[in-house]
């Protein structure tokens, strides 16, 4: 099985524990979580009258193709309460296939890697914290030298807390 890396964020409610409901949910069915990284907050994207985010990653094994994967990590967000409010809306949590391995997948409802991981420092960082030098399969950089060459200026900041 190859390695998968997803990134989860949420700013509603209580955001450390869907955080830790959607590792849990992940680990129920098909996917074996192999590490995870710290939890980070950040600004949000779009709108600056939003709650902070948290966000972190995981890297995880599975036998699920892409797409069921895909599937698979909807259903989580539907059964953990989340609320589909448009584009750069809050949200409780959002599970975003960020690396399958070295594929690359164009599909309509599916692009991996994520296509605009490389931009997101919030994303980035909790990547690079537990796989550093993983090679981003289209830019051939490793995450650590994304993340050193990020052009985001959002803030991002390391959690000190469990989850």
């Amino acid at each position: 099985m190859e390695s998968i890396f997803l990134g989860l964020g949420g700013n509603v409610g209580d955001r450390r524990g869907f955080m830790r409901r959607a590792v849990e949910a992940l680990s129920e069915d098909r996917i074996r979580v192999l590490s995870r990284s710290s939890l980070y907050a950040s600004e949000p994207e779009g709108s600056d009258d939003q709650e902070p985010y948290l966000n972190a990653a995981v890297e995880a094994q599975t036998p699920l193709a892409p797409l069921e994967l895909l599937r698979h990590v909807k259903d989580i967000e539907r059964r953990l309460g989340r609320v589909v409010r448009g584009r750069w809306a809050e949200r409780e949590i959002d599970l975003d296939i960020l690396l399958y391995g070295a594929r690359t997948v164009e599909e309509k409802d599916l692009t991996i890697p994520h296509p605009r991981l490389h931009e997101r420092r919030f994303a980035l960082m909790p990547l690079a914290e537990i796989a550093p030098e993983i090679r981003h399969p289209v830019i051939q950089k490793t995450i650590a030298e994304l993340l050193r060459d990020c052009t985001d200026e959002k803030r991002v900041v390391r959690l000190d807390v469990e989850w």
